[in-house]
């Protein structure tokens, strides 16, 4: 029986958007130095899971126009807007959605993008089912949708999907809407998406949802997808695995 590769999953908590950005390049460089200089050492991958202030991200193939509100009108309403070097169009972050970036040596699962996003949907569309919720993807369209109950309805998405891949090493992941606020959609046309709606588990089950019980549940699903041991850290723990894992180089600062 062939080893699972280890994931170590380290839950920070609220972080704000440029911190985690770093942090995934200096795991990326990480990983990616580990296997060009010791290929035996098999290093761990890993996934973090964070909650954003609120934000707009542009995807590197977006465009500025699916931006509706000036950058003078989302400081007012307590948001940012930042250009970013994933795939993808625009998208929101905030408080409510769970964020998850995982940083994963491809070399040691299969290298293939489209599996790779394949993958990561199907475990956001098992984690849906936990919540009575019937997920699926829509042909030519990454992330995870809801599909209208009646002909002429609109689909609604519940997971976004945008990624980075440098020498078959990820970055960047998914943003699923647990409890977010979807009126902060206003502001954009999501993913660049014109005949779409956003929803998230709590509008689709009715009620508030506990975010740690969707972590717990989407990381099982994680694990099952790319055969793999998936560890959990909290706050405290994984910055203190992650200073050992990334030394001499600095830990960000959340």
């Amino acid at each position: 029986m062939a080893v699972k590769e280890s994931i170590v999953a380290c839950n920070l908590g609220h972080v704000p958007y440029e911190s985690a950005w770093r942090l995934q390049r200096q795991i990326q460089q990480r990983l990616i130095r580990a296997k060009q200089t010791s290929p035996t050492e098999k290093l761990a991958h890993i996934i973090l899971l964070v909650e954003h202030p609120h934000i707009y991200t542009l995807g590197k193939s977006g465009d500025r126009a699916h931006l509706l509100s000036s950058e003078d009108e989302l400081e007012k309403s307590g948001a940012a807007f930042i250009r970013v070097d994933r795939g993808g169009d625009i998208t929101y972050h905030g408080p409510g959605q769970l964020v998850v970036y995982p940083v994963l040596d491809l070399d040691r699962f299969f290298r293939d993008i489209h599996l790779y996003l394949r993958e990561l949907e199907e475990a956001v569309i098992q984690t849906c089912a936990e919540f009575d919720i019937n997920a699926t993807r829509i042909a030519g369209r990454t992330g995870v949708w809801i599909m209208p109950e009646l002909p002429g309805g609109r689909a609604r998405k519940i997971c976004a999907l945008g990624i980075r891949c440098s020498r078959w090493v990820t970055m960047h992941g998914l943003g699923f809407n647990v409890n977010t606020d979807l009126s902060r959609y206003k502001h954009i046309i999501p993913c660049g998406i014109h005949d779409g709606d956003v929803t998230s588990i709590a509008l689709e089950a009715g009620r508030r949802i506990d975010e740690t019980y969707v972590q717990k549940v989407l990381l099982k699903h994680l694990g099952e997808s790319f055969s793999a041991d998936i560890s959990f850290l909290e706050r405290r723990e994984a910055e203190d695995f992650l200073s050992t894992y990334l030394a001499p180089e600095a830990l960000p600062s959340f």
